[in-house]
């Protein structure tokens, strides 16, 4: 049976290694297979996301190692993804991080409000894998402990010592309005999460340009994940973001979900995630 290993390393193109996850899946994915005894697809069709609030997606039988959960609004049902094997989600993470920031420590300062009170976020268990492997010396999850974190950012800027902020939107632009500070040379802004009904919903050419006048850097990184998910995509600038080889994007018909629309029309994301290889690795966002 394939493994992690080989998705991240395979000398397989990506069609040999999606048609290979494909028939894998089809055939030991119960919740899979009933939809595809259902729907009959001729060809490979991503899956409707809300499985993952409906049902236990699982390929093969197995008791998953832990369970991430989505944030999701109020009374809203969460996504659920269950996880046969964290070191493989720890695996995935650190790939696909040192292929876009490196293999260097860093000084790695997390805001994450409204995800680091919950116990079951994709998210907060990636950037505690970073800390550990790359972090150094002060790095952590600062909440909204601004003082300390604004403290943290001068003293390295005595130093020169470049620093990683990462945050979930609407956490570093109240940083960023209340300690507006010019950051080290060669630093990192990192924003993910959007504004989870904190604040007005903004365009994310806004959010950079008010994050680069009060931190005084040229680019603001962004980073896309969901919970159903074990990839993440980043942008480096400008909003244009990179998948790691073994994810691919497309926009779909909104009513034929097999059917890829030409480039200036909208539709529907389909993400395939070959290292989804113990969930469903082919999803239909709404």
């Amino acid at each position: 049976m394939i493994s992690i290993q080989q998705i991240l390393f395979s000398t397989l193109s990506f069609p040999e290694l999606e048609s290979e996850i494909w028939r894998f899946q089809g055939s030991d994915n119960t919740t899979l297979k009933k939809w595809l005894s259902l729907v009959n697809p001729t060809e490979i069709t991503p899956v409707p996301i809300r499985f993952f609030k409906e049902f236990e997606i699982k390929t093969g039988e197995w008791e998953p190692e832990a369970i991430f959960e989505s944030s999701g609004t109020t009374g809203a049902i969460p996504s659920r993804h269950f996880i046969k094997s964290l070191e493989d989600y720890r695996k995935v993470s650190e790939q696909i991080f040192e292929s876009f920031f490196g293999k260097n420590p860093k000084l790695i300062l997390a805001l994450l409000p409204g995800y680091l009170e919950r116990e079951n976020s994709s998210l907060v268990h990636m950037v505690k894998f970073l800390i550990e492997k790359y972090g150094l010396p002060g790095s952590g999850f600062y909440l909204d402990n601004f003082a300390e974190l604004g403290k943290i950012i001068c003293e390295s800027s005595e130093r020169n010592e470049p620093v990683f902020l990462m945050g979930v939107t609407h956490a570093l632009l109240d940083f960023a309005e209340e300690y507006p500070q010019k950051l080290p040379e060669n630093s990192v802004v990192l924003e993910t999460g959007g504004m989870k009904g904190r604040k007005k919903e903004m365009l994310r050419e806004e959010v950079h340009l008010k994050l680069q006048s009060a931190f005084q850097v040229s680019t603001i990184a962004s980073e896309y994940g969901m919970t159903e998910l074990l990839s993440q995509a980043y942008a480096l600038e400008k909003g244009r973001f990179q998948t790691p080889p073994w994810m691919q994007i497309s926009i779909r018909d909104p009513w034929l979900a097999t059917r890829t629309i030409p480039e200036g029309q909208i539709g529907r994301i389909a993400i395939t995630d070959l290292a989804n290889l113990h969930s469903c690795a082919f999803i239909l966002t709404d």
